[in-house]
């Protein structure tokens, strides 16, 4: 939904935001979707799946027998799998989703793509642009789909942006800003503190902005990165200037020390875009003008259950023959990658194994 404020020059026609081109979820293909690693964010999206789409899905494993069964009970899924080998082998699945911590993301998607199963990976991808390669690799051999969750790239208001940048509303884009924070109570035990499930903000927060960024700068010339450690080592903050080739600059952060107003802005010689509340979430998009008066404003229909959106691509890409979505690209998924591993390598963070 759009409410205009149109802007009106003398002798020009009204400047609007467009409507988005998103389809309907409910409309995309049906798919047999297995969960593998019940936890909150699986939750998420198995309740996303299950009100906005047509999906269904069959199936979920777990390490615990016990928590695989209560997960399928809640939610009415028919089988409950102990391990994550039994739930990739079973040939009912059409797609798995990967919704473990990041130390998981590898080995489990690897399993799953050698099972011959399409593959929907929770970001951030991988630990890092090694594994990142090797599952991409897998992947093609194999002839099957694979995309990161990046649930972002699919929401209605996120395509508002694209039409923007793609029709030069806001001129010459200069300036990118982003931040993601979160106030996490400091506690070894949870993952985003913990280095050997590869904790830290930059996988779990500091993702959303680096992609963002990514996606309207595109490939970064130059990255440089500060931060400070959590007490157990993982990456705490890290705030993060990128170039892109244009000579436009993006200002970025993360943390888990505190909780950051989540928006995001893009300025051009024009006029500027400003996402409200959690920009990575269904979100307002607001057109601001050089004189910095308001023109227009996109206010999102559905505010909840945003997850569908990426399932319902997967659905129909996958439905088509095609291995990947132009919405999220492999080949962009491993840049991003690269970038989280130099950031991490500037604040001289590395989890064990690496």
């Amino acid at each position: 939904m759009t409410q205009s404020r149109p802007f009106v020059a003398a002798g020009a026609a009204p400047i609007v935001l467009p409507p988005p081109r998103t389809p309907s979820p409910r409309e995309a293909p049906t798919l047999n979707w297995g969960v593998v690693a019940p936890g909150s964010i699986a939750t998420q999206f198995v309740e996303a799946l299950q009100k906005y789409t047509a999906q269904k899905v069959v199936a979920v494993g777990s390490r615990d027998p016990e928590r695989a069964r209560a997960f399928a009970d809640r939610f009415t899924i028919p089988t409950a799998y102990g391990s994550y080998t039994e739930l990739v082998q079973d040939g009912r699945v059409d797609i798995v989703y990967i919704a473990s911590p990041h130390s998981g993301h590898f080995e489990q998607a690897l399993q799953a793509i050698e099972a011959g199963r399409h593959v929907l990976v929770e970001k951030a991808f991988t630990r890092n642009a090694r594994e990142a390669e090797q599952l991409i690799e897998a992947a093609r051999k194999r002839g099957v789909f694979l995309m990161e969750a990046m649930w972002t790239r699919f929401l209605p208001h996120i395509d508002v942006v694209r039409q923007v940048l793609d029709r030069g509303l806001l001129g010459e884009v200069h300036t990118v800003m982003a931040d993601h924070g979160q106030a996490m109570e400091p506690d070894a035990a949870h993952r985003l503190f913990a280095p050997e499930l590869a904790g830290g903000a930059l996988l779990d927060l500091g993702v959303y902005p680096v992609s963002f960024a990514s996606m309207v700068l595109g490939p970064f010339a130059s990255v440089t990165a500060v931060g400070t450690k959590a007490f157990t080592g993982v990456d705490g903050q890290a705030s993060i200037v990128v170039t892109a080739e244009s000579g436009a600059h993006g200002v970025l952060n993360t943390t888990l020390f505190a909780r950051t107003p989540t928006t995001a802005s893009i300025s051009g010689t024009r006029g500027r875009l400003e996402i409200e509340g959690s920009f990575y979430g269904p979100a307002w998009v607001r057109l601001i003008g050089r004189d910095n008066q308001p023109i227009d404003r996109f206010v999102p229909l559905q505010r909840d259950g945003g997850l569908c959106y990426q399932a319902a691509e997967a659905a129909r890409c996958i439905s088509a023959g095609r291995l990947e979505s132009d919405l999220m690209p492999l080949a962009e998924t491993l840049r991003i990658m690269h970038v989280l591993d130099t950031v991490r390598r500037d604040l001289g963070v590395a989890f064990p194994g690496e």
